[in-house]
């Protein structure tokens, strides 16, 4: 445990400053992080833990740090989460509290985020403000024009990528773009979103004048080092040495410090731990960052030197500084390495070294190796070795006393011939990158970088020398393809030569045995080869004026006569995204309903000052806690050991057997069935909850956690079922009662007899997709008095887990408290899956008699909380020959996991989302498969998105079948009201509500589909390796609004605190709720109640005070809260009404605070409860929207970028079109992340691997669509809705599909151009797109030897 004191002596003491306060800690661990300090020993409780792993931006703060050679404070954002507490020693960090809160009045940032409606759950919102902050800080120190009042100098391109690292689950992005982008010095404000600042059409000076301003030297960080003379830690307290001297260094290494086994730790930045986790403590920590030597940059005729303990961010900065061809295209591919606040603090050595020692997967070392780098070693040996970079990677990996002392890049130059420079001769090098995202945060499928030497030549183009360099395919290290170096040196490029190079390269770039996707990797080195020389018929244009031609011989410019456009492989400094539309109409019929109003608390989420659960302080004796779970499926757990040793500090190990008297194994339950806590002796998946380690910090049961050794035992057993077709020949299903399956529409075999055509067991496959909230599981459980536990928890169905920790602990309900004020994130991930979190610390709090709490790691939530349900869908259907579909069956396997979960919500939800379209006649086969997989829940959109999917599909099929228009045929099967009427029932309301008709002509009128359908055709017959589509696409949702108490209580001075069982997820729940209560109490007709908005807080849902507060979930509840509150409003108007009137009588005027004030004199009772249960007939409606989305295929590496997408949603009468806005833009981007991006994958033993922010993708800001275009639809009054409203917080989610399907027609085109090159393989025009359609995936589609078969193309076309 540290000691944190006000004074110490010299540099034994760690002394820093967090927000101008002075820290000054007596004793540390020196592995602890300045999250973990901040988070323990601090009040700045607003950076937060997301991963742990630098990958998500949560945890972001500013590090202020005194450089003593240029004599200046130096600023910028690092990860918290990751950065070593004693390395700050002498620095000042910045939280976003430093920057304003709600007392001392908030920064414009916070302003600004809260304006722009950019904060739902708020969770990751505080990094978002200071990775902002930082670029702003930095960027004032350029030397650039000045900024006109309220603006700063940054550029709009520069805003949107201040944010690139940063993630959000909630937002989609485009809001949070906007309100960075509302600092730019170019910004156009016309091209900014809606906000609650200007109205739309006001002037240019009126917008300016609303934001909040922003002065550089206002809202600068104010606070000044006074440390700077005592700079340096060394202190063997620490166990934290400091050397200043390579000497001091090497008398380090060969001390005591680092003999007797003892493990030592040279450390710079300490990113590394992102990646590579540790699980043992290191003895001795040596901080190499104040050696002079190692921080050197060098210049001299032969190239720069740069020192190894250098930022990457720096050598960045320097290598543009240097402004060479070849070093700036080094600093643009640099700047795509994870994120700016990793690059800021890791080092290019500390990254070699991973590279060498560990086998990263490093584009440094990628980029060195191809441009003929050397590197500077101090060995073991006391030498100094200057080795190239392929010896480096290749000798032994350097041991604990071997130190990376530089890096040398040289300056490159044309082959000289008699002393000059060749006439002809020119360089070229550039630089390519597959990765997931294409600013960064995601390592690559494989990089490459080449340098090449060509010369114009009589006969062609000639390669006078060439390097070539890949990596990240799967090998140790970066190779160089040297056959293929060897076989093009001296060569004249033609087609001929250039196939041939392709084939010797396949035989280069060889994958590992096991590695992912190889033939992928392997395709799209053909690909970037193939693109580096192609490119260089330009290039031969430019040097020469004109180029050679030789009948003999094909050039590459001729052979690509048709290739005139690129891949693109560069950003540079365009804007991520262009200007975007919203359109909402409000509605004063309500008032303050319909107001677009700010959501409630997202400014004190930006400045921190908003409390998730974690953020409570700890109280005293308070433990924590970790899950032990299973790596294994069906297998029996014979005992629970811990390697090397259980560490100091555990209390305990709490399992199946703690659990008390009379309590039960229980750790969740639905409607039929509840599933255990603690699986006893047989672990029944891998992620099985097996036992709950406790300990007196998180660090330290997270550790004992991860090294438990489970003994398992499979004698006897039955090998797992790990898929649903296992699941069906061992007969593996759960089985749910008759009245909760779907209902078949019409008459099947008459409608197959009705058609002209037919297609029989068709296949659709669907994965799984997790949750990824920012917020990860977490739950404080303190014992009370009497044997009672009240439970903190982040959780949307307090209800539920307080009946289940009540049955756990064996106690009376009213003995257990249940207490939820927000949620950073659930999307359905907390409703059921949150349960056992907050019961084991519940179990674990009232064995020990100690509060415990627990914060998951997000490698464990991943793990052990499932997700999305895959499933198997087998269809056949009927369909006439214009389209019209007239039968439709389907056989579908549902992968529920382990336990029923909420799976019975599943059959009816996929079936309610698939009738979107008249298919005539629907009939169904569902089986819910029990395998051993973690348990599926219900993610947002659960069951429906793949409903609406699989009718998009079976559509697609269609359409190819008969070699139509895709969008014809959706078109053809569009409901008429009649049809809607059969197929949803009651659920379809009167016609004139109706609204898919006029929604899908109007969104392609809004997104000119028509004509931008024949401008793709246009350009794809035009560019050869980029394809376009568009598609549009409809969703039918049906949604049923559910039971939800209210309370609602007056004080004295008038102010309304409302209850409501509804939970805050960051949809905005509370902020309707607080417009529904201001309109219903407005209704008394009093003075001075048209600002009573302002009087409203919504607190939080308390178990023991709002009974039967149910389930936050399906979108709906936002609405039953409402109305559940407007029930006790209208109850308090109808008790203050006599007098009211009695009052308005005596006096001339009467305000809301007067009238309050007598009724508590007369003794009116001014709390009202309610319990809304919504009419049978109108607790189900639909609702209707419509996307037309625009992809680009890049087909030589199969990036898809959404250039545009278009919705239009139907809102009902929306009651904050902003938020509902919000939830629109938020919904479609994780939809995108389902079919686009995210691969939630398993082991062949169940066990979920893609459990990190390394390995699992979620959408960012350059993977949203570049122009994001939403129309909120007030389709005015529906008399059966909640204050005429709709839903809009999973419906849109839906219409993501609309990317999936237009990437599929730009898939179609490019095997449409493969077929005309003469392939037979992969030309058809059916086929499936897998979900997600990864880059692997659609570089599948488009043709693996999609190079090779343009080539032998044209070879074929030579004389």
């Amino acid at each position: 445990m540290e000691k944190t004191q006000n004074s110490a002596a010299g540099n034994e003491c760690l002394v820093f400053y967090v927000n101008g306060e002075r820290f000054e800690v007596a004793e540390i661990d020196p592995s602890t992080t300045l999250l973990e300090f901040l988070r323990s020993s601090t009040r700045f409780k607003s950076v937060k833990l997301g991963c742990g792993e630098g990958g998500c931006g949560a945890c972001v703060v500013l590090l202020s740090k005194y450089d003593p050679i240029l004599k200046q404070v130096e600023e910028f954002s690092v990860s918290s989460c990751l950065t070593l507490l004693c390395s700050i020693h002498g620095c000042s960090i910045t939280t976003t509290e430093g920057l304003g809160n709600s007392r001392d009045g908030f920064h414009p940032i916070h302003e600004r985020f809260a304006g722009f409606h950019a904060s739902q759950c708020g969770f990751c919102t505080p990094g978002m403000c200071m990775s902002l902050f930082s670029a702003l800080v930095n960027t004032e120190k350029t030397n650039r024009p000045q900024a006109s009042p309220g603006f700063s100098k940054l550029t709009v391109s520069e805003a949107e990528k201040a944010i690139t690292g940063n993630l959000c689950r909630c937002t989609g992005y485009r809001p949070i773009a906007d309100a960075c982008k509302s600092f730019a010095a170019d910004v156009d404000l016309e091209d900014l979103g809606i906000n609650s600042f200007w109205r739309k059409g006001d002037e240019k000076q009126v917008k300016v004048s609303r934001l909040p301003p922003y002065n550089p030297k206002d809202h600068a960080c104010s606070f000044v080092l006074n440390d700077r003379s005592s700079r340096l830690l060394n202190s063997k307290r620490y166990s934290w040495f400091s050397p200043v001297t390579t000497e001091e260094l090497r008398s380090l290494l060969e001390s005591d410090v680092v003999e007797n086994g003892k493990r030592t730790k040279l450390v710079v930045g300490s990113t590394g731990n992102g990646y590579y986790k540790e699980t043992e403590k290191y003895d001795k920590y040596i901080d190499l960052r104040c050696i002079p030597e190692l921080s050197v940059v060098r210049k001299d005729n032969l190239g720069i030197e740069f020192g190894a303990v250098l930022s990457i961010s720096k050598v960045i900065l320097y290598l543009k500084e240097f402004g060479d061809l070849v070093f700036t295209k080094i600093a643009d591919h640099l700047e795509k390495i994870a994120s700016g606040f990793i690059r800021n603090s890791a080092s290019i050595g500390g990254n070699l070294v991973m590279a060498q020692r560990n086998y990263f997967p490093s584009d440094i070392t990628l980029l060195l190796l191809a441009v003929g780098s050397t590197v500077s070693i101090l060995t073991d040996c006391h030498k100094h070795d200057k080795i190239t970079m392929e010896e480096f990677l290749n000798r032994p990996p350097l041991c604990t006393k071997d130190v990376l002392l530089s890096v040398h890049i040289p300056f490159l130059q044309p082959i000289r011939i008699d002393g000059s420079d060749q006439t002809n001769s020119r360089l070229l090098f550039e630089t390519y990158r597959a990765a997931p995202r294409p600013l960064g945060n995601a390592l690559p499928y494989l990089n490459a970088a080449f340098l090449a030497d060509i010369s114009c030549s009589k006969n062609g183009i000639l390669v006078n020398t060439i390097q070539l360099a890949f990596g990240a395919y799967g090998t140790k290290h970066a190779t160089r393809a040297s056959k293929v170096e060897k076989y093009l040196t001296g060569k004249i490029l033609n087609a001929g030569i250039l196939n041939e190079a392709i084939e010797l390269l396949k035989g280069d770039v060889v994958s590992d045995e096991g590695t992912s996707h190889a033939a992928y990797r392997s395709s799209i080195a053909v690909g970037f080869l193939f693109e580096f020389l192609n490119s260089f018929s330009g290039v031969v244009s430019a040097i020469t004026g004109s180029l050679s031609e030789d009948l003999n011989s094909l050039s590459i410019d001729e052979a690509a006569e048709s290739n005139n456009d690129s891949t693109g492989n560069q950003t540079g400094n365009q804007e991520l995204l262009s200007s975007a539309k919203q359109v909402i109409k409000s509605s004063k019929d309500f008032y303050p309903v319909g107001k677009p109003m700010k959501k409630m608390a997202a400014a004190i989420q930006a400045s921190g000052e908003a409390v998730y659960v974690d953020d409570i302080p700890s109280p005293p004796n308070c433990l924590h806690g970790a899950f032990i779970y299973s790596t294994e499926s069906a297998a029996r757990v014979k005992g629970i050991s811990f390697s090397p040793k259980l560490p100091t500090g555990v209390s305990a190990v709490i399992s199946a057997k703690d659990i008390p008297k009379g309590g039960e194994n229980i750790g969740s339950t639905t409607i039929f069935a509840s599933e255990p806590l603690f699986s006893a002796d047989l672990s029944r998946c891998a992620g099985d909850r097996i036992a709950f380690v406790v300990a007196e910090t998180q660090k330290c049961a997270n550790l004992a956690a991860k090294i438990a050794v489970l003994d398992y035992d499979k004698e006897g057993l039955y090998p797992p079922i790990l898929t649903v077709e296992e699941a069906v020949e061992r007969s593996s299903f759960f089985e749910f009662p008759p009245y909760f399956c779907p209902e078949k529409v019409g008459d099947f075999s008459k409608g197959m007899t009705e058609s002209d055509y037919k297609i029989f067991n068709a296949e659709i496959k669907l994965g799984s997709q997790h949750y990824f909230y920012m917020e990860t599981q977490t739950a404080l459980a303190i014992p009370d008095e009497d044997n009672c536990m009240v439970v903190y928890s982040s959780i949307q169905n307090p209800e539920y887990a307080h009946i289940v920790i009540a049955r756990c602990l064996g106690i009376p309900e009213h003995n257990v408290r249940v207490i939820t004020r927000r949620v950073g994130g659930g999307f359905g991930g907390k409703a059921m899956k949150a349960i056992p979190v907050a019961t084991a610390c519940a179990l674990a709090a009232h064995k020990l008699r100690r509060p415990v709490r627990i914060y998951l790691d997000r490698n464990t939530d991943m793990v052990i909380t499932g997700g999305r349900h895959p499933m198997k869908i087998t269809y056949t259907l009927g369909f006439k020959s214009d389209g019209k579909i007239t039968a439709l069956h389907l056989d579908i396997l549902i992968d529920a996991g382990i336990t029923e979960d909420a799976t019975i919500l599943i059959p009816n939800n996929i079936i309610a989302t698939l009738k979107k379209y008249n298919w005539g006649a629907l009939s169904f086969d569902i089986k819910v498969c029990k395998t051993n997989l973690s348990s599926k829940s219900t993610l947002r959109g659960p069951g429906e998105v793949q409903g609406s999917f699989i009718a998009e599909a079976v559509i697609e099929h269609v359409a190819s079948f008969l070699s139509v228009e895709v969008d014809a045929v959706r078109s053809k099967n569009l409901h008429t009201h009649d049809s809607l009427k059969l197929f949803y029932g009651n659920a379809a309301e009167e016609s004139i509500e109706y609204t898919l008709p006029s929604i899908w002509d109007k969104v392609a009128r809004s997104s000119n589909y028509v004509q931008r359908a024949v401008m793709i055709e246009e350009f794809n017959q035009r560019n050869v390796w980029r394809k376009r589509g568009i598609s549009r696409v409809p969703i039918v949702h049906e949604l049923t609004v559910r039971p939800a108490p209210g309370k609602v209580s007056i004080l004295w001075d008038g102010s309304i605190v409302v209850e409501v069982g509804g939970i805050e997820l960051g949809q905005g729940l509370y902020t309707k709720v607080k417009q529904v209560t201001a309109y219903a109490l407005g209704l008394i007709q009093c003075d001075e109640t048209e600002n009573l908005v302002e009087k409203v807080r919504v607190v939080q849902a308390d178990t023991l005070s709002v009974v039967q507060g149910g389930l936050t979930a399906a979108s709906t509840t936002s609405e039953s809260s409402c109305e559940a509150v407007r029930l006790c409003c209208n109850v308090l108007v109808e008790r203050l009404n006599p007098l009211k009137k009695k009052l308005q009588e005596q006096m001339v005027s009467l305000n809301w605070e007067t009238l309050i004030v007598q009724a508590h004199f007369q003794n009116i009772n001014l709390a009202a409860n309610s319990y809304f249960v919504p009419e049978f007939s109108s607790s189900r409606y639909l609702t209707y929207g419509a996307a037309v989305s625009e992809v680009e295929v890049n087909i030589l590496t199969g990036q898809t970028t959404i250039l545009r997408t278009d919705i239009v949603y139907d809102c009902g009468q929306s009651m904050n079109p902003a938020v509902d806005l919000g939830q629109i833009e938020g919904a479609f981007v994780q939809g995108l992340g389902f079919f686009m991006l995210e691969e939630y994958l398993t082991n062949y033993d169940g066990l979920v691997v893609t459990d990190s922010t390394w390995t699992y993708k979620i959408p960012t800001i350059d993977t949203i669509p570049k122009q994001f275009n939403v129309e909120v639809l007030n389709s005015g009054n529906h008399q059966k809705r909640i204050l005429s409203s709709k839903a809009s917080g999973e419906p849109p989610l839906l219409l993501a599909a609309s990317v999936h399907c237009a990437t599929r027609a730009a898939i179609k085109a490019a095997r449409k151009q493969l077929k005309s090159w003469g392939a037979v393989e992969g030309t058809d025009s059916t086929f499936q797109l897998e979900v997600p359609a990864t880059m692997p995936v659609v570089k599948r589609l488009c043709g693996l030897i999609a190079v090779e078969t343009y080539l032998q193309s044209l070879l074929s076309h030579i004389p």
